[in-house]
């Protein structure tokens, strides 16, 4: 693994220091900057550009959300692990949104922290084991969001067919002579097409079928 840089953001300096000496004992981990309020992690974050960004959840000045809230916003390139003594879903999916990939919480900080590290180091989510239920249950959120959203899939082989030639920019005449059907029929098509996909608009259906064009062939 190549040299990691990190900072440690925590307004509890007892807090620093100890995940300060656990991390150090990894050699290829550097801190970089420590900062005992939210204002100061930003700076910090702004000039030295770590790698990783070890973010308190409540910080004076600036809370963590609002750290990470600036750091994507500033497009800056840190990742982020926040610690935090919540044990609360509604906080851990507000800072997945942030964007942050690890979420931590303190009383097993020490435990986790070298772990977490290795693991965002490598693009991917790291929580505290206690709270992998949270992630779990995001998850299958978002498998079911997925479900739920309509699709081509939801189109009969003729309405399929209809889409695709609408994608190849044929009129509703031009598609009921080629299909040897009446243009009040395509256009019935059409209505079910769109009925099904929830579009609504004039062009939706046509945007639609150019951006899937590729999945009717």
């Amino acid at each position: 693994m190549n040299q990691l840089t990190i900072i440690i953001a925590d307004d509890h300096p007892i807090v620093r220091q100890g995940l300060r000496q656990t991390i150090e004992k990894e050699k290829s981990f550097t801190i970089v900057a420590e900062a005992e309020n939210g204002q100061a992690a930003l700076e910090a974050i702004n000039k030295f550009q770590p790698n990783i960004a070890i973010l308190d959840v409540d910080m004076p000045e600036m809370d963590g959300f609002a750290v990470a809230r600036e750091v994507k916003k500033r497009n800056l390139p840190s990742e982020i692990i926040f610690l935090t003594i919540h044990n609360d879903e509604v906080m851990f999916n507000e800072a997945i949104d942030l964007g942050a990939k690890g979420y931590v919480l303190k009383q097993s900080a020490l435990e986790d922290i070298i772990d977490c590290i290795k693991i965002v180091a490598k693009d991917q989510f790291c929580v505290s084991p206690s709270l992998t239920t949270f992630l779990i249950n995001r998850q299958r959120r978002s498998l079911n969001l997925t479900a739920e959203k309509p699709s081509i899939k939801n189109l009969t082989r003729s309405e399929k067919r209809i889409l695709q030639m609408i994608a190849d920019d044929k009129s509703t005449k031009e598609i009921a002579d080629e299909l040897f059907i009446s243009p009040t029929t395509v256009e019935k098509h059409r209505a079910n097409i769109c009925r099904k996909l929830d579009l609504k608009g004039g062009y939706a259906l046509l945007k639609f079928a150019l951006t899937h064009k590729s999945e009717l062939l």
